[in-house]
Formats: structure tokens, C-alpha cells, sequence
């Protein structure tokens, strides 16, 4: 059984950075392909970033593309989510999701994320 552990979450200002981290534990971290996700107050729950399980490959979405910057260390079994040039709405649960994959260098888009972390909290003020 796969688990997943955030941290770094907290309060920033408009225009500020915070790092996130999401630590594995269970199984073969360079198995997994994971991702962050993020649900806002009154939102549905978004995609922000997805990693392939060599770290060679990243996919982000539209609204975070160019400041958040996702990464992982597969000696540490843990994946980073760097965000830059926050905004009010960035404010979110950010949560990490892991499934394993069959190839190591591409992104698998179709199935479901298995893994889910319990989120950390970010709150952007101006």
C-alpha cells in the first residue's frame, strides 16, 4: 500500500513562492507516476501538475503553466511542486496522487490516480 505525505503548505503574499514536497512510502517510488492536484473553497478539484516516473517528463495545467515547476528525487521517493508568482487564486488543498504506470519515461493521461495524500494548505493574500 502506497502512502503519501505533504507538507509544506502555508500563507503567502501575491507574488510570493512556497515549495511543496509529497513524501511516498510503501513501495517502488520510481514505479509511480504522480501529480498534484488542487480544489479552492467552492471549486471542483483541478489538476495542477503530472510527472513521469523518471522525471523526465512533466505535463502542467493550463492555469499554473509557467510559474509552478514539478520535480521529483526517486532516492528520496519524494516529489516537489515549486510555486512561483502566486495569486489569490491559487489559494487551494494541494494534494499529491500516485498510480503505477507501466512505462517509465511518458505520462499515462487515461487511468485514474489510486494514491491520494491528505493535502496541505496554501493561502495566497494580497
Amino acid at each position: 500500500q502506497v502512502q503519501l505525505v505533504e507538507s509544506g503548505g502555508g500563507s503567502v503574499q501575491v507574488g510570493g513562492s512556497l515549495r511543496l514536497s509529497c513524501a511516498a512510502s510503501g513501495s517502488t517510488f520510481s514505479n509511480l507516476q504522480v501529480a498534484w492536484f488542487r480544489q479552492g473553497p467552492g471549486k471542483e478539484r483541478e489538476f495542477v501538475a503530472a510527472i513521469s516516473r523518471n522525471g523526465g517528463i512533466a505535463h502542467y495545467g493550463d492555469s499554473v503553466n509557467g510559474r509552478f515547476t514539478i520535480s521529483r528525487d526517486n532516492v528520496k521517493d519524494t516529489v516537489y511542486l515549486q510555486l512561483s508568482m502566486l495569486k489569490a487564486d491559487d489559494t487551494a488543498v494541494y494534494s499529491c496522487a500516485a498510480k503505477f504506470t507501466k512505462y517509465s519515461a511518458s505520462i499515462d493521461y487515461l487511468r485514474q490516480y489510486d494514491y491520494w495524500g491528505q493535502g496541505t494548505q496554501v493561502t495566497v493574500s494580497s
